[in-house]
């Protein structure tokens, strides 16, 4: 499978989208005004300790309270990571208390960071875990004797009885992409890790609560670290200028993908070459086309995301139900592909056709499944419900496309929906009458939309002027081209 990365750089913003057999799987936007701070950590200030909800609120110097729960703080103060406790949060930590904490979530709508004292920091093969002595492999490196190899290594590396180890109690977890690598390599990782932790140490004794002891690196750099496999062919950058940084950065952190790396200079936008803009637009729609001629909806709230599937203009060869299982099987891939360009994440509900044969549910399942383990987040599906709906979550660490590009409709404010004219035309006419009753006045003068006001003076015309008789007053109508389609206004004249 042909693979590459690409990565659109402006000093506003930098762009990466992962590109596999020429067509956009993921896509990832990084504001220069508000960039994540998944993976931060800070030195933080226990502000509310909720005993009630067994969680704290901690100032780590954002404009809201970050929140962590009681899991996150007690096994890191047990000594004894991984064990679930029935402590009380109040007994582990109070208010005043200095905390050493990292962000596991972005703020997410009104939604505060979410944290955690179990510190981890990555390099290109390892995780660094401070205070928790493991070794941990990725569970995508499925061969038993590679594993073993690497756990060796680790195990050897890390000892007590290595003199070259001065990791303490620190622990390691193994990445995906240290399947394959030779001692020396996983070493000089080992090291490099070490360095830094043994620096931002320093820089935790020096520093007050709160403030910052450690950020994460700019997109480009973690698309390098995270993104950058073996079976990426090329990496295509279209700032000089940010090349060249990233030749500096991956000859000392990656150096076996500095020869991937390449500069496009093209007149063509680097995005435009692969139909990533177009592909951008496409994931923040609702409707989604399937080939065969059915159409996917996707419906992202605060609680969660729900995908409905339907047939559409598709109506198959043979039966009703041969219809209804190839549009069940390609809405799956499709599925999968769109999760991962518009970066969903926690529950999402997929309401797929129903389905009579069995045999066609799990073959379902099993494509949606096979979709799934391309994805870098971590994804859980469970069967179809009793009402048949299949039920997964998706790891959300960082904002939706939708949540970075978008805000709020002004006009319907995230309804999606906004009140027909003549909902808003009753409206004005219950307004009247209340301001009928409290004031004394000539006459009445509404201010609103131009599809309101044409409708009070065209369908409600008769409504109106019964209005005018009851009340023994003129109302009288005008545009007003700043409103929107459910703003009014009154005016006693």
């Amino acid at each position: 499978m042909a693979e590459e990365i690409l990565i659109n750089f402006t000093p506003m913003e930098t762009r990466v989208a992962v590109i596999e057999n020429g067509m956009p799987q993921e896509i990832y936007v990084e504001r220069a005004s508000r960039r994540g701070i998944v993976g931060n950590i800070y030195k933080g200030k226990v502000v509310r300790v909720l005993p009630g909800m067994q969680a704290a609120f901690v100032d780590i110097g954002l404009e809201r309270a970050a929140f962590i729960p009681v899991d996150e703080v007690i096994d890191a103060a047990s000594g004894t990571p991984g064990v679930r406790h029935n402590i009380s949060i109040a007994d582990v930590i109070k208010e005043g208390d200095t905390l050493l904490v990292q962000v596991t979530k972005d703020p997410i709508g009104t939604k505060g960071a979410r944290l955690t004292t179990h510190l981890s920091i990555p390099s290109r093969y390892l995780v660094l875990m401070p205070g928790n002595p493991h070794i941990g492999i990725s569970q995508r490196i499925d061969d038993a004797e590679e594993r073993e190899r690497l756990r060796q290594i680790m195990e050897d590396l890390s000892s007590v009885e290595n003199p070259d180890y001065k990791g303490g109690d620190s622990g390691f977890i193994l990445r995906t992409v240290a399947e394959g690598v030779s001692e020396t390599e996983l070493r000089s990782d080992l090291n490099f890790l070490l360095r830094l932790w043994s620096r931002l140490n320093e820089k935790i004794a020096k520093l007050p609560a709160p403030s910052v002891v450690y950020e994460d690196l700019p997109l480009h750099m973690r698309a390098l670290r995270d993104m950058a496999h073996s079976g990426v062919e090329r990496i295509r950058i279209d700032s000089r200028e940010t090349y060249q940084r990233s030749v500096e950065f991956a000859q000392s952190l990656v150096p076996e993908i500095v020869e991937k790396l390449e500069y496009y200079p093209g007149e063509r936008p680097l995005f435009d070459m692969f139909s990533v803009e177009e592909e951008m637009e496409r994931a923040l729609g609702r409707r989604i086309e399937l080939k065969s001629g059915g159409y996917l909806i996707f419906d992202q709230t605060e609680a969660m995301t729900t995908v409905d599937i339907n047939t559409g203009a598709f109506v198959g060869h043979r039966n009703l139900e041969e219809t209804i299982f190839k549009t069940n099987l390609e809405a799956a891939t499709a599925i999968g592909r769109q999760l991962r360009l518009r970066n969903l994440g926690g529950i999402i509900i997929i309401d797929f056709i129903d389905m009579t044969d069995v045999d066609h549910q799990r073959q379902v399942q099993r494509t949606l499944d096979r979709v799934l383990e391309k994805d870098h987040a971590k994804c859980k599906v469970t069967g179809v419900s009793e009402l048949g709906l299949v039920e997964m979550t998706r790891k959300r660490t960082r904002e939706s496309l939708e949540q970075v590009l978008c805000e709020p409709c002004p006009m319907c404010q995230g309804r999606g929906t906004v009140k027909t004219p003549e909902t808003v035309s009753y409206e004005i006419f219950r307004e009247i009458l209340r301001q009928h009753r409290a004031y004394d006045t000539d006459s009445y003068l509404v201010l609103a939309a131009t599809s309101v006001v044409h409708y009070l003076m065209d369908e409600a015309s008769d409504h109106v002027a019964e209005l005018e008789s009851f009340i023994g007053k003129t109302i009288r109508f005008q545009v007003e081209p700043l409103y929107g389609p459910e703003l009014f206004d009154v005016v006693l004249r």
